[in-house]
C-alpha cells in the first residue's frame, strides 16, 4: 500500500471515514532521520511528535489518549496492514479524533424500530499515525504522522470526562455495583455511596448513572430468553394450581419478555370490595434488572393496606403504561377504580385518561412531600420547617377560595415567586390539594399516617433478586404474609373492647356494624358534633361551632328518604359522616344512622353464616352452635388482657389449620357472591 496521504485511508476499518478524512502532505509524510533528531530535542514529551518511539502500539494509544483528554477530545483506533497487504502483518496504525468521519447512511428497515440519535461525527481531521520501525527488528513503533487541527470546539476538563472513552467502570467497581444491586439499592444510592467511599465530589466518579444502568441492563440480558422462559413457566405452573391466578405479558420483536403483570385470587376478591380507591406506585425500579416496577395497593375495611397487583415494564412510556392499566382492568373484570393516586408521571396521567376515563386521577401527597427537602431545604434555609407547616395547613383547607388566597400569601411571605417547583405545584394543585378533591372518595389514603403504612407495605416487595422468578416469589411471600398478618390484626380489632363515649343510640348502632377502625373515625365526629349548633333554614340546616357567630356548613336532609349531605363533603371523601350531618341527625331525634351512610366497604365482614344458610345441604343447627361458641369466646376473652392474648394466639392457630383444608369451587363461588352482595 502506498504511503501517499490520499491512499492511506483505504486501510481504515470505518468506511464512513473514507469520505471525509484527508490529510495534507506536511502532516503525514515520513520524516527524515535528521528531522527526527530535531523533534526529539525540541518537543515537549507530553505532545506527540514525529519520530517518537513506543514499545507497543497499545502504549502509543494510551499516550495519545492522555494527550487527547488534556486537550478536550477523545480518540478511537483505525488500522492498516503491511505495504503489500499480504503476509507482513500489522505495520501501521492510525488513531483519530472521536469526531472524525461522517455518519454512514443506514438502510431503513420498516420492520425494526429506528433509534434517532444525532451523530457526533463531523469530519474532524486530527490524527496520529504510527509505523513499525524497520531498524528495530519489528519490536518498536514510531510516530510517522500527526495533526492536531480540529474543526469543532474542544471540551473543558470538567466536560471531557463525560466522553464515553473516559467513562470506565473497573472490575472491582462492577463487582461492587452488582453487590449493591442485590441489596436493593437504587442507582442514585449506589453513586452517592461510591462517591463517599472514593472521597470524590458528587458527579466526579469516572462513570455516570447511565453507565451503571447500562451495566445492570447487560447483567439482566446475560440470558434473557432463559429468564423469560423460566418466569412464564412459573406463572403457568401457578395457574395450573390456582385457576384464579391471573397474569399477562408481552414479547418484543426478538421474542424477549417486554412487560409482565400479575395478580392473585385473593387480590381480585379484595378489589371487588375495596377497589374504589387505588394507589398505583411506579416510583420504584427492580434494581438488579433496571426495570420500572408498578404496584397497585388499596385499603381494606380495617385500615390496612391490601395488594391488588404488580407489573414490571421494560420502558416507562405512554405505550407501556397503557398496557399496564389494560392488564389491570382485565384482572379486575373491567372494573375501574373511582379514584387512582399516582406519582407526578405525565405519561401515566395521559394513559389513565385513555384507559380509565371515569376514574378521578390524583397525585399522592406523600410522594410529593418526599421531594421537599431536595427542593426547598437550601432555598428556604432556617424557614424551611415554617414553610412546610404552612403548606400542610393550605393542603388541608376545605375551601378553594381560602386555598387560593393562602397560597398567594405564602408565596409572597417566603419569596417563592420564581421558584420552579412552587410554580409547578400550583399548576397541578387540582390533582393534589384537598380543597379540589373533597368531593371524591379516597378511603383515607391521603393522610400521612396511612401513607406511611402503604409505603412500608410496598417496601416488602423491593428486596432485590438476581432473577425475575425470585422476585415474583418474593411478592407472593409478602402478599401471603400480609394476608395472614391482616387476619390476626383483624381478629385483634374485633376482640378489643369498644368504649362508647357519647351514650347516643347512633353510636352504639354504628359500633355494631362498622369495623373498629371505621367506627373510631365516626366516633371522633360524634364527639365533636356535641360542640356544634344547628339552625333550621328554608333549604336545610346551618351548622356551626358553638363559639362562632358566623360561617358554618350547609346540611341538606330529607328524613323520608333517609338522605343527608353536607357542604364539607367529608362523607364523599372518606365514607364517614361528618360532625355537621351527625348534629342534624341528632337534632332530628334519629336513633340510627341511615343504612346508606354505613357503607359496605367499612363494615365488619364476619358473618359467614349468611353464606352457608343459603346452602340447603348444610346443617343450620351446627352453624348456630358455632356462632354461639364464637360469641361466648369474645365475651370471655375480653375480660382480661391475659385471656385476650391466649384467645388471639389459639384462634390464629385454629384459623391456619382451617385454611389448610380444601374448599370446593362451588363454595368459592358462593363466597365471592356473598362478598359482592354485602
Amino acid at each position: 500500500m502506498s504511503d501517499e496521504p490520499g491512499q492511506m485511508l483505504a486501510g481504515y476499518d470505518d468506511p464512513s471515514d473514507h469520505r471525509s478524512l484527508s490529510l495534507d502532505d506536511t502532516s503525514s509524510t515520513e520524516e527524515s532521520l535528521d528531522e527526527t533528531r530535531l523533534s526529539l530535542e525540541t518537543t515537549n514529551d507530553t505532545i506527540p511528535y514525529i519520530g517518537q518511539r513506543f514499545v507497543t502500539h497499545d502504549a502509543a494509544y494510551e499516550f495519545y489518549s492522555e494527550f487527547a483528554k488534556r486537550c478536550g477530545f477523545s480518540i478511537r483506533r483505525h488500522r492498516t496492514e503491511g505495504k503489500d497487504g499480504v503476509g507482513k502483518g500489522l505495520t501501521r496504525r492510525y488513531f483519530v479524533c472521536h469526531r472524525a468521519g461522517n455518519t454512514p447512511t443506514k438502510n431503513s428497515n420498516e420492520s425494526k424500530p429506528q433509534r434517532n440519535r444525532k451523530s457526533s461525527r463531523c469530519g474532524c481531521q486530527a490524527y496520529m499515525r504510527i509505523s513499525k520501525a524497520a531498524d528495530s527488528g519489528g519490536q518498536e513503533w514510531r510516530v510517522t504522522g500527526f495533526a492536531n487541527h480540529h474543526n469543532h470546539e474542544l471540551l473543558e476538563p470538567n466536560q471531557v470526562r463525560f466522553l464515553p472513552a473516559y467513562r470506565t467502570i473497573s472490575e472491582s467497581d462492577k463487582s461492587r455495583i452488582l453487590m449493591f444491586a442485590k441489596t436493593g439499592m437504587s442507582v442514585q444510592q449506589m453513586m452517592r455511596l461510591m462517591e463517599l467511599e472514593k472521597c470524590v465530589e458528587p458527579g466526579y466518579l469516572p462513570f455516570t448513572e447511565k453507565d451503571v444502568r447500562n451495566l445492570l441492563q447487560s447483567f439482566r440480558k446475560l440470558d434473557p430468553e432463559e429468564e423469560s422462559i423460566d418466569l412464564l413457566r412459573m406463572f403457568r405452573n401457578i395457574k395450573e394450581k390456582d385457576p384464579n391466578f391471573r397474569f399477562e405479558y408481552t414479547l418484543d420483536l426478538n421474542n424477549r419478555l417486554e412487560n409482565v403483570a400479575w395478580s392473585y385470587a385473593s387480590s381480585v376478591q379484595s378489589y371487588d370490595i375495596f377497589g374504589d380507591a387505588v394507589v398505583f406506585d411506579t416510583t420504584h425500579r427492580l434494581t438488579a434488572f433496571d426495570m420500572p416496577l408498578g404496584i397497585w395497593v388499596g385499603m381494606n375495611n380495617y385500615g390496612m393496606p391490601c395488594f391488588f397487583g404488580c407489573v414490571l415494564l421494560r420502558e416507562e412510556n405512554l405505550r407501556s403504561n397503557s398496557w399496564a392499566l389494560k392488564a389491570f382492568l382485565g384482572f379486575m373484570n373491567g372494573k375501574a377504580p373511582q379514584t387512582i393516586l399516582t406519582d407526578q408521571n405525565m405519561c401515566l396521567k395521559e394513559a389513565i385518561c385513555m384507559e380509565m376515563p371515569t376514574a378521578k386521577h390524583a397525585l399522592c401527597i406523600w410522594m410529593i412531600v418526599a421531594k421537599f427537602p431536595s427542593w426547598f431545604n437550601t432555598v428556604l434555609g432556617e424557614r424551611y420547617n415554617e414553610w412546610k407547616s404552612e403548606f400542610y395547613r393550605l393542603y388541608n383547607l376545605e375551601s378553594i377560595e381560602d386555598f387560593e388566597l393562602g397560597w398567594r400569601d405564602m408565596v409572597n411571605s417566603f419569596g417563592l415567586h420564581t421558584n420552579r417547583h412552587i410554580v409547578n405545584l400550583y399548576g397541578l394543585r387540582s390533582l393534589w390539594a384537598l380543597p379540589f378533591l373533597r368531593s371524591h372518595f379516597f378511603a383515607g389514603m391521603t393522610t400521612m399516617g396511612q401513607s406511611k403504612s402503604i409505603n412500608a407495605f410496598i417496601q416488602r416487595f423491593l428486596s432485590a433478586q438476581t432473577r425475575l422468578a425470585h422476585f415474583v416469589e418474593q411478592v407472593a411471600v409478602a402478599v401471603d404474609f400480609k394476608d395472614q398478618a391482616g387476619e390476626q390484626q383483624t381478629m385483634q380489632q374485633n376482640l378489643q373492647n369498644i368504649s362508647l363515649k357519647t351514650g347516643a343510640p347512633m353510636e352504639s348502632h354504628a359500633a355494631s356494624i362498622l369495623t373498629p377502625f371505621a367506627f373510631s373515625k365516626l366516633q371522633e365526629q360524634l364527639v365533636l358534633a356535641a360542640h356544634y349548633a344547628s339552625f333550621q333554614m328554608e333549604d336545610g340546616f346551618l351548622v356551626r361551632h358553638h363559639t362562632k357567630a358566623e360561617g358554618g356548613r350547609k346540611v341538606y336532609w330529607v328524613p323520608r328518604e333517609g338522605i343527608i349531605s353536607c357542604s364539607c363533603h367529608q362523607f364523599e371523601f372518606s365514607g364517614i359522616l361528618c360532625r355537621h350531618a351527625l348534629r342534624v341527625l341528632s337534632t332530628g331525634n334519629c336513633f340510627q344512622i341511615p343504612d346508606r351512610y354505613l357503607p359496605i366497604r367499612w363494615r365488619r365482614i364476619s358473618t359467614p353464616a349468611k353464606l352457608f344458610q343459603n346452602n340447603p345441604s348444610d346443617n343450620p343447627e351446627r352453624i348456630q352452635f358455632l356462632q354461639n361458641l364464637v360469641s361466648a369466646l369474645v365475651t370471655e376473652s375480653t375480660k382480661s388482657k391475659e385471656r385476650l392474648d391466649i384467645a388471639t394466639e389459639q384462634v390464629s392457630i385454629l384459623l391456619s389449620r382451617i385454611r389448610e383444608q380444601p374448599v370446593s369451587h362451588q363454595n368459592t363461588r358462593e363466597i365471592s357472591s356473598f362478598h359482592r352482595n354485602l
